[in-house]
């Protein structure tokens, strides 16, 4: 046995599921907005701290290279930086996040990374590396940053 709906009450059953009234759509919108204000910025910090992260391991990296020519030449004037930029991520084409510099005498060396572009905004600013291993930054606190 079949039932039968009346006409009218189909025909307003079909106009409830037609879709989203505009209050719910409203709704869904603002919610959206607020998850974005808030996990925005958070993203915008952790970019910041992956590129930082990456120049605190070139600076290391160039540290570790000075100290092997150091050893075969009993100087470090001898040392040239190969590739003078930290980039993120480490490839050729990659935008240049820290631009590194190496100053050299005969028997100390300071490694720094200047912020370049977008990374200017990193709270820790410059950070430097010497041979003794004594680490710097121009901003925040040294423990915050290395």
């Amino acid at each position: 046995m079949k039932l039968l709906m009346n006409p009218r009450r189909r025909a307003g059953l079909r106009h409830m599921a037609a879709g989203f009234t505009l209050i719910e759509l409203m709704i869904v919108v603002a919610i959206v907005a607020i998850l974005a204000a808030i996990a925005y910025p958070s993203y915008q910090e952790y970019v910041l701290k992956s590129r930082r992260a990456q120049a605190k391991s070139d600076l290391v990296e160039y540290a570790q290279l000075a100290e092997r020519s150091h050893t075969v030449n009993n100087s470090y004037t001898s040392f040239v930086l190969s590739d003078a930029q930290s980039r993120s991520p480490r490839e050729q084409g990659a935008t240049v996040q820290y631009a590194i510099r190496l100053a050299t005498a005969q028997s100390t060396f300071t490694l720094t990374a200047t912020p370049q572009g977008a990374q200017t905004k990193d709270k820790c600013g410059t950070l430097t590396l010497n041979q003794a291993g004594t680490k710097t930054s121009s901003g925040a606190a040294v423990a915050q940053c290395w």
